[in-house]
């Protein structure tokens, strides 16, 4: 069983930056691809951007391409999203997610999520 906490959401002005850290507790952080979601209201919960177990391989959402970066430190078992040039677009609850052995764009793939951290980018 693994258990994922978000921190780092919050309010910030358009083209400001914020940075989102997922906390792992229990299971073997290094074995799971961790990626990140968000949901706005009335929308369906969007792929944003995963990072394979060892950190070399990411992929992202053609919404946040080239102003997102993801990351990863097995070490601390913390998956981290660095959002740059926020848009009102990006307010959403931003979700980490999970899953094992496999990369996916899938929602569904992934077996465990956080509880969410809202992000707010007003104009």
């Amino acid at each position: 069983q693994v258990q994922l906490v978000e921190s780092g959401g919050g309010l910030v002005q358009v083209g400001g930056s914020l940075r989102l850290s997922c906390a792992a507790l229990g299971g073997t952080f290094s074995i799971y691809t961790m990626g990140w979601f968000r949901q706005a209201p009335g929308k369906e919960r969007e792929f944003v951007a995963f990072v394979a177990w060892s950190g070399s391989l990411t992929y992202y959402g053609d919404s946040v391409k080239g102003r997102f970066t993801i990351s990863r430190d097995n070490a601390k078992s913390t998956v981290y999203l660095q959002m740059n040039s926020l848009k009102p677009e990006d307010t959403a609850v931003y979700y980490c997610a999970a899953a094992r052995y496999i990369t996916s764009r899938n929602l569904y793939d992934y077996e465990y999520w956080g509880q969410g951290t809202q992000v707010t980018v007003s104009s």
